[in-house]
């Protein structure tokens, strides 16, 4: 950053600039970009296994749909393995690749 320009007009230099499409850096930033992501990584950061219910006790705030869909979000994009158990009842449960 330059010394006469303030950190507002860095950062607006920054977010106007074109990205550039072929950096890895970005593209993995992106796959984990948007509001619940970071916090579901974090919390199986945290946890080896974690269930859905036990996701969604960490995170109080969040829809059963939104973690559900941020979820499958993350499992497509191969940053979360879901392995479900064939068993009665049946179990589901998260974990990081």
């Amino acid at each position: 950053m330059k010394n006469n320009m303030t950190a507002e007009e860095y950062l607006q230099k920054i977010l106007s600039s074109s990205p550039s499409s072929d950096c890895p850096v970005r593209k993995r930033l992106e796959l984990i970009s948007g509001k619940w992501r970071t916090h579901i990584i974090y919390e199986l950061c945290k946890h080896p296994t974690c269930r859905f219910g036990e996701l969604k006790k960490s995170l109080p705030q969040i829809t059963n749909t939104m973690l559900t869909s941020t979820l499958r979000d993350l499992e497509h994009f191969e940053i979360v393995k879901r392995t479900q158990f064939n068993e009665i009842p049946p179990r589901v449960v998260y974990s990081l690749t």
